[in-house]
């Protein structure tokens, strides 16, 4: 059955989340870099939020993931307009770190790590579908890595369907271990979320109410 109405500021926080992504993704798909790169990269965005609209009634989620999606969401929209390998905060990030390559797509990959894994984690303990913590971590981890692999199977499919034209959405900068760099922070990401983030999620998943 659907749940109560959410208290006042938790809807005025969804709202202004929900508000900002949209914002941001018809800013981002006025001048893209370049197109086809802003489509493939905005795709889970343009997915997820109907999904979650349609859902937020009779399945809502913990408030912190819901703007740990939106966070995600920003990532992949920033991603999309410049193209990963032209993010100017990564430019930055290089400087400062002295970094040989941009490094905004490690925190896509961070991200796509982190969050997966808080969504797998909230189904399983919210839903009742496991009891154990320590279970639904390792599980929320294994499905967060599938996604990863997934995800690179994907960018491998572009790589050969694409050729050239795939570059751009690749965002390899020449690294030959970049597949394996970007399977290293998403667990690095999981890793982090079902442990820093476990017990404030977990409050937060005991207040929802079906």
């Amino acid at each position: 059955m659907p749940g109560p109405e959410s208290p006042p500021a938790r809807q005025r926080l969804l709202l202004v989340l929900g508000v900002l992504v949209l914002a941001a993704l018809l800013g981002s798909g006025v001048a893209p870099y370049e197109r086809g790169t802003w489509w493939m990269e905005v795709a889970p965005v343009l997915i997820a939020a109907p999904v979650l609209g349609f859902t937020r009634r009779r399945y809502p989620l913990s408030t912190l993931l819901y703007a740990l999606i939106a966070l995600h969401a920003l990532v992949l929209i920033v991603g999309g307009t410049y193209s990963y390998a032209r993010v100017p905060l990564g430019f930055w990030l290089q400087d400062v770190l002295h970094l040989g390559r941009n490094p905004y797509d490690k925190i896509g990959h961070f991200m796509q790590g982190l969050v997966p894994a808080m969504v797998a984690r909230e189904v399983l303990l919210q839903r009742g579908y496991l009891r154990s913590p320590r279970m639904a971590a390792f599980l929320s981890v294994c499905v967060a890595m599938a996604i990863s692999a997934v995800y690179e199977l994907i960018e491998w499919g572009a790589a050969l369907a694409l050729g050239q034209g795939a570059t751009e959405f690749l965002g390899t900068q020449g690294d030959p271990w970049d597949t394996q760099s970007d399977m290293l922070y998403a667990l690095i990401g999981a890793a982090l979320a079902v442990t820093l983030l476990r017990r404030w999620h977990d409050r937060q998943i005991k207040a929802i109410r079906y």
